[in-house]
């Protein structure tokens, strides 16, 4: 069932990437250039969606919180990694993934530049293990607990910052 469950999300996902023109080569380089923010606004929507619907369903009991650990030095190399890579590519994992079923076969040179990637990563791992992935750990722990306060309480935060952010871009025409 949980299987299934993620193939619907999935697919949804991919029919909403698809549907708000998020898988368009010409759209991500707009984004690049900061022409374009549709892709920072799907984004903003889906993080915010998503803090929503993980704590409501935390909350009633349907699923667990399965915190990875805090490791400054390598979520700082490790998105710097993915903005260049998304930055020469024109895709990121989930858009180059749809990109090529909406059959954009270039897709398939970022999906192999990902692909080459994971693999350096794989065999750098145990030299990474003793070095960058220790610089900076703050073990398993989310923002609300780090500033003591009700996860309600940030995502309400987060939302009253977000949405006028998303208005005023939207009516900039971004």
């Amino acid at each position: 069932m949980e299987l299934f469950l993620g193939l619907i999300t999935g697919v949804l996902f991919g029919f909403f990437l698809q549907k708000g023109q998020v898988l368009r080569f010409e759209r991500q380089v707009r984004f690049m250039l900061l022409q374009d923010l549709t892709i920072i606004k799907f984004m903003a929507t889906a993080v915010l969606v998503g803090m929503v619907g993980v704590y409501a369903l935390h909350g009633l009991g349907v699923i667990a919180l399965s915190v990875k650990g805090t490791v400054v030095a390598a979520q700082i190399m490790g998105g710097l990694l993915f903005g260049v890579g998304w930055a020469l590519a024109g895709f990121c994992p989930g858009t180059a993934v749809g990109a090529l079923a909406e059959g954009r076969l270039h897709a398939l040179w970022a999906l192999l530049g990902m692909l080459c990637g994971a693999a350096a990563y794989a065999e750098a791992y145990p030299v990474l293990q003793k070095t960058v992935l220790t610089w900076g750990d703050y073990g398993k722990i989310t923002l609300p607990q780090l500033l003591g306060l009700s996860p309600w309480l940030i995502i309400v935060v987060f939302i009253a910052a977000a949405v006028p952010l998303l208005y005023l871009a939207e009516r900039k025409g971004l």
